[in-house]
């Protein structure tokens, strides 16, 4: 779901729940609650604004962690994926001994 889908309409304050999961706040409000934005950022994730315009989102740390270690997963697919297309396509001439390898970056 994208930013623009979330707001159907503006209300008056600065910080308000437009999902479930999910909270607008303004950058005045955030400098003014901070710490109670931070202890809601550990249950859903904050759509920071300024000017009525998405600038950042925080998160909980254990969220931000889950998503890195799944970026990290995909990655490491892809490049696996990408390496076997490689070795189908290769001959036994592309390749050179690890010893001689060694010797050409001393």
């Amino acid at each position: 779901m994208t930013y623009g889908t979330l707001i159907s309409e503006r209300q008056g304050s600065d910080m308000y729940t437009v999902k479930e999961d999910t909270t607008l706040v303004g950058v005045s409000e955030l400098r003014n609650r901070i710490d109670k934005i931070l202890q809601e950022a550990q249950h859903h994730k904050i759509i920071i604004e300024k000017r009525n315009k998405p600038v950042a989102v925080l998160i909980a740390i254990d969220q931000y962690n889950a998503m890195e270690m799944l970026i990290d997963r995909i990655e490491d697919l892809e490049l696996g994926r990408i390496a076997k297309e490689r070795e189908k396509a290769s001959s036994g001439n592309d390749y050179i001994p690890i010893e001689k390898a060694y010797k050409k970056i001393r």
